[in-house]
């Protein structure tokens, strides 16, 4: 049940940006957080903004300047519920997918994953320590 969220910029020379991306861009989050964290696709929520080249700066220079794409994708997922290596092959697998993409990326496009603690992170209302706790008694969640 993670949250993601993505923000990428493409150059200005490309910026008239192929139909569909930003759909590709969230299915391809969603299913690498499925393929490398099993999230349930199915109740992960993803949020895809663009901003413009020029307007985004890596190390003082703008993309637009520099002619690079850029990304920065932000998920949230339950402290514990994954290892150290599924969090590093999900952040190699979203870099080289972002890739293809968004063609030539500028090396500081970044993912950062954040382990939430349980008791303070939920969907429906109801935290994810609360589904846990109703899943090992075997009653319902609501």
């Amino acid at each position: 049940m993670p949250i993601i969220q993505v923000k990428y910029s493409t150059p200005l020379e490309t910026s008239g940006q192929k139909p569909g991306l930003v759909k590709e861009i969230a299915a391809a989050a969603s299913r690498l957080s499925a393929q490398h964290l099993r999230k349930n696709p199915d109740v992960t929520a993803v949020t895809v903004e663009t901003v413009a080249a020029e307007n985004w700066f890596a190390g003082g220079v703008s993309l637009a300047e520099q002619n690079k794409a850029s990304f920065f994708l932000d998920i949230k997922i339950v402290d514990g519920t994954n290892t150290k290596d599924e969090k590093a092959d999900f952040i190699a697998a979203v870099f080289a997918i972002m890739g293809e993409l968004l063609g030539d990326l500028h090396h500081e496009s970044y993912v950062y994953v954040h382990d939430v603690s349980a008791t303070a992170y939920g969907f429906g209302g109801l935290t994810q320590e609360r589904r846990y706790i109703a899943g090992k008694l075997g009653v319902a969640v609501a």
